[in-house]
């Protein structure tokens, strides 16, 4: 349903951004790089295997799944996954990747309220979502109340906070993103999409402002998250990284460029 002003709704947002035939690998690094990928599933298993050797069940609520790329590993470390997603198409997606598995149930969620529920859970995993989320913070301890004793919470591949990044690692940063378009072909779009972002003038109709683009516009404010974790954690891990699109970037980047992307990892609720 379209908003009073007729603006499209954020999940209509998503829903072109990421409709049939999206390649959901093509602008993710998480998932196209080996390195950054294996963050990820290293991070998945090792909280996943510690709840299950604990409780004998780990039930996990993982959050804009896309089209399920780490609900695989969820699954093979021994979870029972509830997945939500705002997009139909990729709901779509996964209903049919899942649909002979008893471990899997997929929520379609346009409006991004099913986090807010009160069914508690095992663990809670959040791959490149906080930063679609403005009130990231207020949606994370919500999540923490949600969360069992002796559970976890895994955010990982949200850019680290502007403010906080330095000069260097911003430009760098930015111009690796306009490489990978250029090799793209898609240069027009990615200067159109630099000049809107500069001036901080988004178009709240365009999908590549408002759901391409992160919504929270200057990163994720990793130590107000740290801080917000470690409470109600035992342990609470944070690692910065280098990401980016292009491959040989992402290659480069690790061994020369700043960080500029980040994880966390929260374990053991108190």
């Amino acid at each position: 349903m379209t908003e009073m002003l007729g603006r499209p709704t954020i999940g209509e947002l998503q829903e072109r951004a990421h409709g049939v035939g999206h390649d959901y690998a093509k602008g993710s690094p998480h998932i196209r790089h080996h390195s950054v990928r294996e963050r990820v599933i290293s991070a998945v298993h090792t909280l996943v295997g510690e709840i299950v050797e604990r409780n004998g069940q780990c039930r996990v609520l993982e959050i804009g799944a896309g089209h399920g790329t780490f609900t695989d590993h969820l699954v093979a470390a021994g979870a029972r996954v509830e997945v939500t997603e705002m997009s139909a198409p990729s709901v779509a997606v996964l209903r049919r990747r899942f649909r002979g598995s008893r471990h899997v149930t997929v929520t379609h969620d346009p409006e991004g309220k099913e986090i807010f529920r009160s069914e508690p859970v095992d663990a809670v995993v959040c791959v490149s979502v906080l930063h679609h989320i403005p009130d990231y913070l207020a949606a994370v301890e919500h999540l923490i109340g949600r969360t069992a004793p002796g559970g976890a919470f895994l955010s990982m591949q949200d850019p680290l906070w502007y403010p906080r990044r330095s000069h260097l690692s911003m430009s760098v940063d930015r111009g690796a993103y306009l490489l990978w378009r250029l090799g793209q072909g898609q240069l027009r779009r990615g200067l159109a999409t630099r000049v809107r972002r500069l001036r901080g003038h988004y178009d709240e109709s365009n999908e590549a402002d408002m759901s391409e683009y992160h919504v929270v516009r200057q990163g994720v404010d990793e130590v107000a998250l740290q801080k917000i974790l470690a409470p109600a954690f035992q342990e609470v891990r944070l690692q910065r990284y280098w990401s980016t699109q292009s491959g040989v970037l992402q290659a480069w980047g690790e061994r020369f460029a700043p960080p500029t992307t980040f994880g966390v990892l929260a374990r053991k609720r108190r």
